[in-house]
């Protein structure tokens, strides 16, 4: 009987294992995903904002 309950436990623990494997894959694809939206914001507000310090250099 102990030996059919550790069978069942080991069954349970390797499925777990694999879930947080396949959870950690998907966050490391969202974080992916957030950088590509990120550097795709800064690059125009960055040429703004470059253009903006240019108008007050200038004013100055």
């Amino acid at each position: 009987m102990i030996s059919i309950i550790t069978f069942w436990t080991d069954l349970a623990g390797t499925d777990e294992g694999k879930e947080k494997g396949a959870t950690m894959v998907e966050y490391g694809i969202m974080v992916a995903l957030i950088a590509i939206v990120v550097l795709a914001a800064v690059t125009p507000l960055g040429a703004a904002i470059a253009a903006l310090f240019n108008q007050i250099t200038a004013a100055i």
